[in-house]
């Protein structure tokens, strides 16, 4: 990939259904101070992205974050952590695939809902085995386009505010401080604000996997994460602020489409069926990404010898064509059951991704921590990017991750979904580490056959 396609990833790969959709539920459960629940969130992306970033440039290695863990904590570890965010993606894609078909069939109903879902899962697919650098500049244009509408509707949403519209009237600043105040909820919203928008941000990290295929990744992803501060401040952050302050935080349509509320309030038409359009384009952006992320992480999985070694063979355009027909084979399965049960298909598969992220994060945090430690007392190994503040900035990021946490475990729904994700990072842990032992004691007799051939051979 480029430089330009590896920027615009990382301008686009967290602009999503979390901003599109979720930020709706982060204002329900906040009210105006959803804005706290925004920071407190970014604060901790943007330390974590510096840290992936620190060891991406160091090491550029399509199993990013896994490989790290390896290095740092052990096989066991690393092999955990590549198969959780594996799973993690190929469910998204399925859920993807499903939104995206679900919102087009609602506007257009010229296919049923699974045909459309069969199309973007074989299309994407197709896409993906064509070769990186068709990959890359899909994802370019993705990002172009998901940029672009954000930008117009942070114009239009603040023309709306100072009264440049002639189309609405102004609703000046009144709609952060009534409707109960700026904190509502008090601080239990903020938390519970916080729990939602924790989970806009899943995708950001998918930039440290495509380093390994950019050219001169060193430069390349230092420029790619220090996008990561202005891209949350502006599109995320400035989205939000438009939002709660031109309709009342209880707003139904806000909690609802808080994009499309904002634009129906500004009185533009065609802008509804545009914005649907442009959600359905950003979940398409996201199903090419996790696509490449999911069969990246299984291709370097093979690679280790953690995962079946037919799965790290190169096709003539150098693509990793089984990693990447087994990480969409269960988008083809969703097919057939979204055929047959359209209306919960969605929703289970949603559920079933769970919290995986907080897991993922904190293995990147901890192996941040060690492996800078080692390379600090190694005068021969240079950083060609380096986290702010090391260790502090480090340490402060797995405090804020801990705390969510915490807080996540008051929240009966949070909660169930911490539990499912803890039992399934623990069957995967032991099932990597029974399958670490069988294959060390394969060796080991291998091995110990091999000794006794030769001192039979030397008689």
């Amino acid at each position: 990939m480029k430089s330009r396609h590896l920027v615009m990833m990382s301008l686009g790969s967290a602009i999503g259904t979390g901003l599109f959709v979720g930020t709706g539920a982060g204002i329900a459960a906040a009210g105006p101070a959803v804005l706290l629940s925004f920071v407190v969130a970014s604060t901790l992306v943007i330390l974590v992205m510096r840290m992936l970033g620190e060891m991406a440039a160091a090491n550029p290695n399509s199993g990013a974050f896994s490989v790290y863990a390896e290095k740092a904590m052990g096989r066991t570890a690393g092999s955990t952590v590549g198969w959780l965010w594996w799973i993690q993606l190929v469910v998204v894609v399925a859920a993807e695939a499903t939104a995206s078909a679900a919102i087009l069939h609602t506007m257009w109903p010229v296919l049923p809902q699974w045909a459309l879902a069969l199309v973007f899962i074989a299309g994407f697919t197709a896409i993906n085995l064509f070769g990186v650098s068709k990959f890359g500049e899909m994802e370019f244009w993705f990002a172009v386009l998901k940029i672009a509408a954000i930008v117009v509707f942070l114009a239009i949403g603040t023309a709306l505010i100072l009264g440049l519209l002639p189309t609405a009237n102004s609703p000046g600043f009144s709609n952060l401080v009534g409707h109960g105040g700026f904190m509502p909820n008090g601080f239990s919203g903020i938390a519970a604000g916080l729990l939602v928008v924790i989970f806009a941000f899943g995708g950001t990290e998918i930039v440290t996997v495509a380093a390994a295929e950019t050219e001169n990744p060193e430069r390349n992803v230092g420029k790619a994460i220090r996008t990561v501060v202005w891209r949350i401040l502006v599109f995320y952050i400035g989205s939000v602020l438009i939002m709660i302050t031109v309709l009342p935080w209880n707003s139904e349509e806000l909690g609802a489409s808080p994009f499309v509320a904002v634009l129906t309030f500004a009185g533009l038409p065609g802008m509804q069926t545009a914005m649907g359009v442009v959600i359905a384009i950003a979940l398409l952006s996201a199903l090419n990404a996790n696509l490449y992320g999911a069969s990246r992480m299984i291709f370097s999985l093979s690679q280790r010898g953690r995962a079946p070694a037919g799965l790290s063979k190169l096709s003539a355009r150098k693509v990793p064509q089984a990693a990447v027909l087994a990480s969409v084979g269960f988008g083809f399965i969703t097919v057939v059951l979204n055929y047959l049960w359209p209306e919960t298909v969605l929703r289970l598969l949603l559920n079933a991704v769970g919290s995986t992220i907080l897991v993922i994060w904190g293995a990147a945090i901890v192996s941040q921590i060690i492996l800078r430690r080692r390379a600090d007392r190694d005068p021969d190994v240079k950083l060609p990017l380096k986290m702010w503040a090391f260790p502090y900035l480090s340490y402060a990021a797995l405090a804020i991750l801990a705390a969510i946490v915490t807080l996540a475990f008051f929240d009966p729904a949070a909660r169930n979904q911490l539990l499912a994700t803890s039992a399934l990072t623990v069957g995967i842990a032991v099932w990597c580490l029974l399958r670490d032992r069988r294959k060390a004691r394969r060796e080991a007799a291998v091995s110990g056959a091999a000794v006794e051939r030769n001192q039979y051979e030397s008689r």
